[in-house]
């Protein structure tokens, strides 16, 4: 079965013919404060317009002073239009303060459309710079096995070093004359004729009657 294409919507019903008792109210009391003509008919839609800017400002970018502010100056001047027309005021001599009140809605709901179309929330938080991706790691290489950058140099043989030759080991001592060497030479060849054993140190420094450093020397040169 098909659906009808026209459904009647009991809210929105219901919201047209309260939006319309709203609407004739605020027409009335402007007219009672002395806006008459097409003023009269002004300023309930300034009022509906103003209420309903807040309202889409709510909705879009979620709550602010700003917006609940101005929604709640509109939904006061919406709801005081309902209240006094009900009785409460003497519509035909109007007080001097409705009289003012109504004089001065263009103004303030013009700052209020104003605000609410070219301002932001200063709640609103401030966008945040996208943070630049890091780089990515360079993979970790084993310092054993890592090929060693530098150029191969072929090995270098090393130098042949000369070693001097040694000189024959001369015994420090003083000098000692050669007459003197001589004589220990014949005390030493008397000395192994008659024992048949080479002659010590002390025994030839006892013959000759020279210190022991000189009859090491002497020794020396014997040998």
């Amino acid at each position: 079965m098909a659906r009808p294409a026209f459904r009647v919507d009991a809210v929105l019903v219901q919201a047209v013919i309260a939006g319309a008792l709203s609407f004739a109210h605020l027409h009335d009391l402007a007219d009672a404060a002395g806006q008459d003509g097409w003023k009269a008919w002004a300023y309930p839609i300034s009022v509906d317009l103003l209420l309903v800017a807040a309202w889409r400002r709510l909705r879009s970018e979620g709550p602010s002073r700003l917006a609940w502010c101005w929604f709640l100056i509109a939904l006061f001047a919406s709801l005081g239009a309902n209240v006094a027309t009900a009785g409460f005021l003497d519509l035909a001599h109007p007080p001097a303060w409705l009289r003012f009140g109504i004089a001065g809605w263009p103004a303030l709901a013009f700052l209020g459309g104003t605000l609410l179309a070219h301002s932001h929330s200063a709640e609103d938080p401030e966008p945040v710079p996208p943070t630049p991706a890091a780089p990515a790691p360079m993979p970790e290489v084993d310092q054993e096995f890592a090929p060693d950058p530098r150029p191969e140099r072929a090995p270098i043989a090393p130098a042949a070093v000369e070693t001097p030759a040694l000189a024959p080991a001369t015994p420090a001592g003083p000098p000692v004359p050669a007459a003197l060497v001589a004589h220990a030479r014949k005390l030493a060849a008397d000395h192994q004729a008659r024992t048949g054993a080479r002659i010590d140190n002390d025994t030839l420094r006892a013959r000759l009657g020279v210190p022991p450093q000189l009859a090491e020397t002497i020794a020396a040169q014997l040998a």
